[in-house]
C-alpha cells in the first residue's frame, strides 16, 4: 500500500496555535540512553511501524552516533511517561522535530494538542546549528502515523511545504 509523507514546517513562533493547557503535562529533558527514551519511544512507534520499535541495544547506540545532537525529551502526565519528543538541530536555522508521539495508553485523552505546544516552544528555543536562534521549525508525518497527527499538526499553525507518495 503507498504511504503519502507530509512535510510540515513553521517559519515564525508567532504562527504557533497553542492547545489548551494541560496543567498535568509536562516536557522534560532526558538523557538519550536512557532506558526510558528507548522504552516509550518504542511503544510509541509501535502501532505506526516506527524502526524504533524493533532497535536492538547496538541499533540504538549506531542511531546515537549517527546523531550526536539530537536531544531526547519525555512527555509526562502526573509524572508517568505520556510520550517522546526528540528535536535534532540543523545548520542554517532549522530545528527539526524528528520524533513526536504520545503512548497508545495516552491517546484519545486530550493530550495531543498541547503535548505537542509543548514540543514547538521546545523546538523554538533550541539552538540550530551556526545560527543563534531558529529561523524554521519542520518535521515530517506519514499515512501510517495517527489519523489525528496532520490535523493536529495544522491545529498548531505548521504548513505543508511538501507530500511525496512513496509505493507500497
Amino acid at each position: 500500500m503507498a504511504k503519502t509523507v507530509t512535510y510540515l514546517e513553521m517559519t515564525d513562533p508567532e504562527d504557533l496555535r497553542p492547545a489548551p493547557p494541560v496543567p498535568a503535562l509536562a516536557l522534560l529533558r532526558a538523557d538519550a540512553t536512557s532506558p526510558a527514551v528507548q522504552v516509550v519511544q518504542a511503544e510509541v512507534g509501535r502501532p505506526h511501524g516506527w524502526k524504533s520499535s524493533s532497535r536492538t541495544e547496538q541499533d540504538w547506540a549506531a542511531h546515537r552516533a549517527q546523531h550526536p545532537l539530537r536531544q531526547s525529551w519525555l512527555l509526562t502526565h502526573d509524572g508517568e511517561p505520556a510520550g517522546i519528543v526528540a528535536l535534532e538541530p540543523h545548520p542554517g536555522g532549522d530545528v527539526e522535530i524528528t520524533t513526536f508521539g504520545l503512548l497508545p495508553a495516552m491517546v484519545g485523552r486530550g493530550l495531543g494538542g498541547y503535548a505537542l505546544t509543548l514540543a514547538l516552544r521546545q523546538a523554538w528555543a533550541t539552538e540550530p546549528i551556526g545560527a543563534g536562534t531558529a529561523l524554521r521549525v519542520w518535521l515530517c508525518t506519514n499515512t501510517n502515523d495517527h489519523p489525528n497527527a496532520l490535523p493536529n499538526y495544522h491545529k498548531r499553525g505548521l504548513r505543508t511545504f511538501r507530500t511525496e507518495v512513496h509505493p507500497g
